[in-house]
Protein backbone atom coordinates (compact mmCIF):
# COMPACT_ATOMS: atom_id res chain seq x y z
CA UNK A 1 0.00 0.00 0.00
CA UNK A 2 1.74 3.55 -0.92
CA UNK A 3 2.00 5.79 1.81
CA UNK A 4 1.78 9.36 2.06
CA UNK A 5 4.47 11.12 4.01
CA UNK A 6 5.57 14.65 4.60
CA UNK A 7 9.21 15.53 4.67
CA UNK A 8 10.19 17.90 7.92
CA UNK A 9 13.24 19.60 9.97
CA UNK A 10 14.26 21.18 12.97
CA UNK A 11 16.68 23.14 13.37
CA UNK A 12 18.61 19.99 10.91
CA UNK A 13 17.11 17.10 12.93
CA UNK A 14 14.79 15.47 9.42
CA UNK A 15 11.65 13.45 10.15
CA UNK A 16 9.47 11.71 8.10
CA UNK A 17 5.40 12.38 9.08
CA UNK A 18 2.68 9.56 8.38
CA UNK A 19 -0.74 10.42 9.37
CA UNK A 20 -2.49 6.92 10.57
CA UNK A 21 -5.30 8.42 12.57
CA UNK A 22 -7.62 6.70 9.86
CA UNK A 23 -5.54 3.56 10.10
CA UNK A 24 -3.70 2.84 13.25
CA UNK A 25 -0.35 1.30 13.96
CA UNK A 26 3.54 1.35 13.05
CA UNK A 27 5.14 -0.22 9.80
CA UNK A 28 7.29 -2.47 9.81
CA UNK A 29 10.46 -2.55 11.27
CA UNK A 30 12.12 -3.33 7.68
CA UNK A 31 10.09 -0.44 6.27
CA UNK A 32 10.80 2.09 8.29
CA UNK A 33 14.57 1.26 7.88
CA UNK A 34 14.12 1.34 3.62
CA UNK A 35 12.53 4.75 3.74
CA UNK A 36 14.77 5.95 6.35
CA UNK A 37 18.08 5.01 4.07
CA UNK A 38 19.71 8.40 2.86
CA UNK A 39 20.99 6.70 -0.64
CA UNK A 40 18.00 4.30 -1.94
CA UNK A 41 15.41 6.06 0.54
CA UNK A 42 13.70 8.82 1.95
CA UNK A 43 15.99 9.83 4.38
CA UNK A 44 15.58 10.84 8.49
CA UNK A 45 16.41 10.32 11.49
CA UNK A 46 13.34 9.59 13.03
CA UNK A 47 9.61 9.13 11.51
CA UNK A 48 6.42 10.52 13.81
CA UNK A 49 3.65 8.21 13.42
CA UNK A 50 0.37 10.68 14.02
CA UNK A 51 -2.66 8.13 15.51
CA UNK A 52 -5.95 9.21 17.23
CA UNK A 53 -6.05 10.86 20.50
CA UNK A 54 -6.46 8.61 23.33
CA UNK A 55 -7.44 11.13 25.87
CA UNK A 56 -10.20 13.82 26.19
CA UNK A 57 -8.68 17.09 25.30
CA UNK A 58 -5.70 15.88 23.15
CA UNK A 59 -6.10 16.77 19.26
CA UNK A 60 -4.00 13.88 18.45
CA UNK A 61 -1.67 11.28 19.62
CA UNK A 62 1.91 9.85 18.25
CA UNK A 63 4.44 7.27 18.41
CA UNK A 64 8.09 7.89 17.30
CA UNK A 65 10.20 5.11 15.38
CA UNK A 66 14.28 5.96 14.89
CA UNK A 67 15.79 5.10 11.39
CA UNK A 68 16.81 1.41 12.48
CA UNK A 69 13.52 0.59 13.08
CA UNK A 70 12.73 0.78 16.75
CA UNK A 71 10.55 3.17 18.95
CA UNK A 72 11.75 6.16 20.90
CA UNK A 73 9.93 7.62 24.02
CA UNK A 74 10.67 11.03 22.74
CA UNK A 75 11.85 13.13 20.60
CA UNK A 76 11.01 17.64 21.00
CA UNK A 77 12.23 18.07 17.52
CA UNK A 78 9.82 15.62 15.85
CA UNK A 79 7.31 17.04 18.16
CA UNK A 80 7.48 20.57 17.02
CA UNK A 81 7.57 19.45 13.70
CA UNK A 82 4.16 17.25 14.02
CA UNK A 83 2.66 20.26 15.52
CA UNK A 84 3.63 22.60 12.67
CA UNK A 85 2.42 19.96 10.54
CA UNK A 86 -1.29 19.77 12.79
CA UNK A 87 -1.34 23.78 12.09
CA UNK A 88 -1.20 23.67 8.46
CA UNK A 89 -4.01 21.34 8.22
CA UNK A 90 -6.41 23.43 11.07
CA UNK A 91 -4.59 26.42 12.56
CA UNK A 92 -3.80 25.79 16.30
CA UNK A 93 -4.94 27.90 18.69
CA UNK A 94 -3.57 28.59 22.30
CA UNK A 95 -2.36 25.67 24.13
CA UNK A 96 -3.29 22.56 22.67
CA UNK A 97 -1.91 18.80 24.04
CA UNK A 98 -0.96 15.82 22.00
CA UNK A 99 -0.58 12.27 23.42
CA UNK A 100 3.08 10.98 23.29
CA UNK A 101 4.44 7.74 24.52
CA UNK A 102 5.61 8.89 27.50
CA UNK A 103 2.50 10.53 28.21
CA UNK A 104 0.56 14.09 27.32
CA UNK A 105 2.47 16.94 26.16
CA UNK A 106 1.45 20.29 25.89
CA UNK A 107 2.41 22.58 22.91
CA UNK A 108 2.13 25.84 21.38
CA UNK A 109 2.34 27.78 17.91
CA UNK A 110 4.50 30.96 18.91
CA UNK A 111 3.57 34.89 17.27
CA UNK A 112 6.76 34.22 15.07
CA UNK A 113 6.21 30.97 13.90
CA UNK A 114 8.01 28.74 16.18
CA UNK A 115 6.72 25.86 18.23
CA UNK A 116 6.88 25.87 22.11
CA UNK A 117 6.65 22.45 23.58
CA UNK A 118 6.24 20.95 27.15
CA UNK A 119 8.44 17.93 27.79
CA UNK A 120 7.96 17.28 31.35
CA UNK A 121 9.90 16.94 34.30
CA UNK A 122 13.22 15.97 33.96
CA UNK A 123 13.88 13.18 36.25
CA UNK A 124 17.43 12.49 37.76
CA UNK A 125 16.89 9.48 39.72
CA UNK A 126 18.40 6.61 37.73
CA UNK A 127 15.68 4.23 37.98
CA UNK A 128 13.51 7.27 36.05
CA UNK A 129 16.53 7.11 33.43
CA UNK A 130 16.98 4.12 33.66
CA UNK A 131 20.68 3.78 34.93
CA UNK A 132 22.41 1.14 37.12
CA UNK A 133 23.81 2.76 40.02
CA UNK A 134 23.23 2.73 43.86
CA UNK A 135 22.29 5.80 44.14
CA UNK A 136 21.03 9.19 43.21
CA UNK A 137 24.88 11.91 42.51
CA UNK A 138 25.22 14.86 40.63
CA UNK A 139 28.39 12.55 38.34
CA UNK A 140 28.63 9.18 37.32
CA UNK A 141 31.89 7.31 36.21
CA UNK A 142 31.86 4.94 33.81
CA UNK A 143 34.24 2.50 32.33
CA UNK A 144 34.95 2.84 28.80
CA UNK A 145 37.65 0.95 27.42
CA UNK A 146 39.69 1.17 31.12
CA UNK A 147 39.60 4.86 31.15
CA UNK A 148 36.90 6.71 33.44
CA UNK A 149 34.47 9.25 31.77
CA UNK A 150 32.08 11.32 33.88
CA UNK A 151 28.28 11.89 32.69
CA UNK A 152 25.28 13.16 34.17
CA UNK A 153 22.18 11.20 33.49
CA UNK A 154 18.30 12.90 32.82
CA UNK A 155 15.10 11.06 31.71
CA UNK A 156 13.03 13.12 29.24
CA UNK A 157 10.69 10.77 28.41
CA UNK A 158 13.87 9.12 26.93
CA UNK A 159 17.57 7.98 28.53
CA UNK A 160 20.23 10.54 28.69
CA UNK A 161 23.84 10.93 29.27
CA UNK A 162 25.67 14.06 29.57
CA UNK A 163 28.98 15.05 29.51
CA UNK A 164 30.35 18.36 29.60
CA UNK A 165 33.26 19.03 27.37
CA UNK A 166 35.98 21.72 26.69
CA UNK A 167 34.85 21.91 22.95
CA UNK A 168 32.45 20.57 21.25
CA UNK A 169 34.18 21.09 17.87
CA UNK A 170 37.12 18.22 18.89
CA UNK A 171 34.52 16.29 21.53
CA UNK A 172 35.28 12.81 20.80
CA UNK A 173 31.38 12.11 19.52
CA UNK A 174 32.03 8.79 16.82
CA UNK A 175 34.38 7.16 19.70
CA UNK A 176 32.41 7.77 23.32
CA UNK A 177 29.03 7.91 21.55
CA UNK A 178 28.43 4.69 20.40
CA UNK A 179 30.60 3.03 23.62
CA UNK A 180 28.17 5.11 25.83
CA UNK A 181 24.72 4.51 24.54
CA UNK A 182 25.11 1.12 24.65
CA UNK A 183 27.41 0.89 28.05
CA UNK A 184 25.53 -1.90 30.35
CA UNK A 185 24.92 0.56 32.52
CA UNK A 186 21.92 1.84 30.59
CA UNK A 187 19.88 -1.01 29.89
CA UNK A 188 17.75 0.26 27.29
CA UNK A 189 20.61 2.22 25.85
CA UNK A 190 21.19 6.08 26.05
CA UNK A 191 21.40 9.41 23.78
CA UNK A 192 24.44 10.96 24.55
CA UNK A 193 24.97 14.40 24.57
CA UNK A 194 28.47 16.01 24.41
CA UNK A 195 27.77 20.04 25.96
CA UNK A 196 30.04 22.75 26.28
CA UNK A 197 29.04 26.02 28.69
CA UNK A 198 30.03 28.84 26.47
CA UNK A 199 28.49 31.78 28.53
CA UNK A 200 25.85 32.28 31.42
CA UNK A 201 22.78 30.87 29.03
CA UNK A 202 24.60 29.68 26.16
CA UNK A 203 25.63 25.87 25.64
CA UNK A 204 26.76 24.52 22.85
CA UNK A 205 26.07 21.01 22.40
CA UNK A 206 26.39 17.33 19.71
CA UNK A 207 24.04 14.47 20.70
CA UNK A 208 24.70 10.64 19.17
CA UNK A 209 21.34 9.49 19.66
CA UNK A 210 20.27 6.18 20.73
CA UNK A 211 19.49 3.75 17.16
CA UNK A 212 20.13 6.92 14.85
CA UNK A 213 23.84 7.97 15.81
CA UNK A 214 24.96 11.99 15.52
CA UNK A 215 22.52 14.20 14.37
CA UNK A 216 22.25 17.61 13.40
CA UNK A 217 19.94 18.21 16.35
CA UNK A 218 18.35 16.45 19.16
CA UNK A 219 15.19 18.31 21.14
CA UNK A 220 15.12 16.32 24.10
CA UNK A 221 19.04 15.95 23.90
CA UNK A 222 18.94 20.21 24.16
CA UNK A 223 16.66 19.77 27.32
CA UNK A 224 18.39 17.33 28.68
CA UNK A 225 21.85 19.05 28.77
CA UNK A 226 20.26 22.07 29.79
CA UNK A 227 18.59 20.69 32.72
CA UNK A 228 21.71 18.74 34.22
CA UNK A 229 23.51 21.87 33.51
CA UNK A 230 20.87 24.09 35.42
CA UNK A 231 20.28 21.68 37.93
CA UNK A 232 24.89 22.13 38.60
CA UNK A 233 24.11 26.03 38.57
CA UNK A 234 26.71 26.29 35.28
CA UNK A 235 24.41 27.99 33.40
CA UNK A 236 20.83 29.80 33.72
CA UNK A 237 17.05 29.85 32.65
CA UNK A 238 16.38 30.06 29.99
CA UNK A 239 19.56 28.77 28.50
CA UNK A 240 19.94 28.93 24.68
CA UNK A 241 21.30 25.64 23.21
CA UNK A 242 23.21 25.94 20.23
CA UNK A 243 23.67 22.55 17.92
CA UNK A 244 24.87 21.76 14.81
CA UNK A 245 21.59 22.54 12.31
CA UNK A 246 20.41 25.49 14.89
CA UNK A 247 19.48 27.02 18.34
CA UNK A 248 16.63 25.70 20.56
CA UNK A 249 15.27 28.11 24.02
CA UNK A 250 15.25 25.62 26.92
CA UNK A 251 13.35 27.12 29.56
CA UNK A 252 13.29 25.33 33.48
CA UNK A 253 12.58 26.74 36.88
CA UNK A 254 13.89 23.29 38.45
CA UNK A 255 12.66 21.39 40.49
CA UNK A 256 9.57 19.79 39.84
CA UNK A 257 8.39 22.69 37.66
CA UNK A 258 8.06 21.44 33.77
CA UNK A 259 10.70 22.03 31.23
CA UNK A 260 9.92 23.69 27.84
CA UNK A 261 11.56 23.52 24.43
CA UNK A 262 10.97 26.14 21.78
CA UNK A 263 12.46 26.42 18.39
CA UNK A 264 11.14 26.54 14.30
CA UNK A 265 9.81 23.69 11.99
CA UNK A 266 10.21 23.67 8.56
CA UNK A 267 8.13 21.46 5.95
CA UNK A 268 10.90 19.92 2.97
CA UNK A 269 8.35 18.17 0.71
CA UNK A 270 5.37 15.81 0.07
CA UNK A 271 5.88 11.92 -1.31
CA UNK A 272 4.23 9.01 -1.67
CA UNK A 273 6.43 5.92 -0.56
CA UNK A 274 5.49 2.77 -2.98
CA UNK A 275 7.06 -0.40 -0.95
Amino acid sequence: MALRFSKMHGIGNDFVVLDRRAQPGLPAADLVRAMADRHTGVGFDQMMVLEPPRTPGSVGAYRILNADGSEARQCGNGLRCLVAWLHREDPLCGLVQLDGPAGPVVCEVLADGRIRAGMGVPGFAPAEVPFVADAEVDAYELDIDGSPVSIGIASIGNPHAVLEVDDTATAPVSRLGPAIERHPRFPQRANVGFAQVVGARAIRLRVFERGVGETLACGSGACAAAAVLLRRGRVASPVAVTLPGGTLEIDWAGGTAPLSMAGPAAFVFEGTWNP
